[in-house]
C-alpha cells in the first residue's frame, strides 16, 4: 500500500491514533514522522551515543507499535506515553551498562550544532561537554526533568505525567535541579 499524506486528516492526532490502534500503518507511520526527532534526541542525551540512541529510538516505537492495541486515548497523551517508553528503556540500557561520558565524537553529531565555522564549533563543544558533564552530576529523575524541559521544550504537566509526580513536584526537581546547576556552573 502506498504512502500518502491526508494533511487535514493528520493533523488531528486522536484520528491518527485511531487508526494505528486499529492496526493502520501508515497512520502509526505519520505519528512516527512526527515524534521520532523529540524522542531520538531525548535519548541521545539520556545515552550520550548516537548509535545507541538511534538503536533505542528505534526500540521505543517497535515497543509503541506492538503496546498500541491496549492504548487508550484519553489515558495520557501520545507524546507522554512515547516518552514513558523511551525512558523505561533507558533505565534498563542504563542497567546492563555502567554509565558513559559524552565523547567528542557524539558530540559532533549532535544535531544542534549551531554553525560549521571551526571556532564555533569548538565552542560549542566545549559548553556541550561543560553542561554534559553538569547535567550528569544530577540524579536520574532530575536529569529527566531537565532534558524534557529545557531540551524537549514540554509543559510541567507533560513532564509530570512522564515521571509519574504531580506538576508541583517536578516543578520542585526542576528548581532543585537548576539551582544545583548553577552552582555546579559557578552560578
Amino acid at each position: 500500500m502506498a504512502f500518502t499524506v491526508d494533511w487535514a486528516f493528520n493533523n488531528d492526532e486522536s484520528r491518527l491514533l485511531a487508526r494505528a490502534i486499529q492496526g493502520d500503518g501508515d497512520a502509526f507511520g505519520v505519528l512516527y514522522g512526527l515524534y521520532m526527532e523529540a524522542i531520538y534526541r531525548y535519548v541521545f542525551l539520556r545515552v550520550g551515543s548516537a548509535a545507541e540512541a538511534e538503536d533505542l529510538t528505534e526500540d521505543v516505537f517497535v515497543r509503541a507499535w506492538e503496546a498500541l492495541p491496549n492504548y487508550r486515548i484519553t489515558q495520557h497523551p501520545f507524546k507522554s506515553w512515547l516518552y514513558r517508553i523511551a525512558h523505561n528503556l533507558i533505565v534498563d540500557y542504563h542497567r546492563k551498562r555502567k554509565p558513559v561520558e559524552l565523547a567528542d565524537e557524539d558530540l559532533q553529531e549532535n544535531p544542534a550544532m549551531p554553525s560549521s565555522l571551526p571556532e564555533d564549533i569548538v565552542e560549542h563543544k566545549q559548553e556541550a561537554g561543560i553542561l554534559a558533564t553538569a547535567i550528569q552530576t544530577l540524579d536520574k529523575e532530575a536529569q529527566m526533568v531537565i532534558v524534557l524541559r529545557f531540551v524537549e521544550g514540554l509543559s510541567h504537566k507533560e513532564v509530570a505525567e512522564i515521571i509519574g509526580k504531580s506538576e508541583a513536584a517536578s516543578r520542585v526537581i526542576q528548581h532543585r535541579a537548576l539551582a544545583a546547576l548553577n552552582e555546579y556552573l559557578g552560578g
